[in-house]
């Protein structure tokens, strides 16, 4: 099965040139990249953006561009837009993968053997529509989320709820949140209907395994990019940087 990684990121955001910012000598955009490289199972690297700062980094990391449209890198466009434009090129010239390997370049909280283990996932079970990590996070859970009704007063969110909830995050079942560093795609379902899954992306079908890592960190703001920096330092293994420690299961 041929399996290919594409790195999407646009150059309109509220952090100015955020993808490609300094991150401890490298470009944001080079932990996806450089990540998606070094995978085993990685066998071609693209990068979507409408951006050429964005091409030109990724090119230097392997990355063929794939020029996105402007209605396709405004702030309300759907991801699954972009994936699906990249895909259609791929068609055009005969190249289609049957995995996808989609990576986001705001985000560095990625490892080449993460990637090379939800690959694995898929490929050993060709039935699942995606393999995405995720991270576990009772801080936020819907139990304790509040919503406002017409009287302008806290209501629970979750309906329907009887007994009592305990105010303690550990008491809570496990809740869980799509990390966005890398989503695996079965491609021939996405193809099929982006629109046939769970909500908010349909696209990646129902029959998703998850894959468990400690925290994902996007980048949007200048603190978070203190965050990620720090990140990298404990964590990221790289051919390029000291090795540190980290790891995922999944599930």
């Amino acid at each position: 099965m041929k399996v290919y990684a594409l790195l999407t990121g646009r150059g309109n955001n509220t952090l100015k040139d955020k993808n490609i910012l300094d991150c401890l000598g490298h470009p944001v955009l080079y932990y996806p990249a450089n990540a998606a490289r070094h995978a085993q199972t990685v066998d071609k690297l693209f990068c979507s953006s409408d951006d050429d700062k964005i091409l030109q980094e990724a090119e230097k990391l392997d990355h063929r561009p794939i020029r996105r449209p402007a209605e396709l890198a405004a702030p309300t466009s759907q991801h699954i837009d972009c994936i699906l434009h990249a895909l259609g090129v791929m068609q055009a010239e005969n190249d289609l993968p049957d995995i996808l390997v989609v990576t986001l370049a705001n985000n560095v909280t990625i490892k080449s053997e993460w990637i090379d283990d939800c690959v694995r996932r898929m490929l050993d079970d060709p039935t699942l529509t995606a393999v995405v990590p995720v991270y576990e996070d009772n801080d936020h859970h819907p139990l304790r989320a509040k919503t406002v009704d017409g009287a302008r007063h806290l209501q629970m969110y979750e309906k329907g709820i009887t007994g009592q909830v305990s105010t303690n995050r550990q008491d809570l079942p496990p809740c869980y949140f799509l990390s966005h560093n890398f989503w695996v795609l079965n491609v021939a379902h996405l193809l099929a209907d982006p629109s046939d899954g769970q909500q908010p992306w349909a696209f990646m079908g129902n029959k998703i395994a998850y894959y468990e890592i400690g925290e994902s960190i996007d980048i949007h703001k200048a603190i978070d990019l203190y965050i990620a920096r720090e990140w990298i330092k404990e964590n990221y293994t790289d051919f390029d940087l000291p090795t540190g420690g980290g790891s995922g299961s999944s599930t």
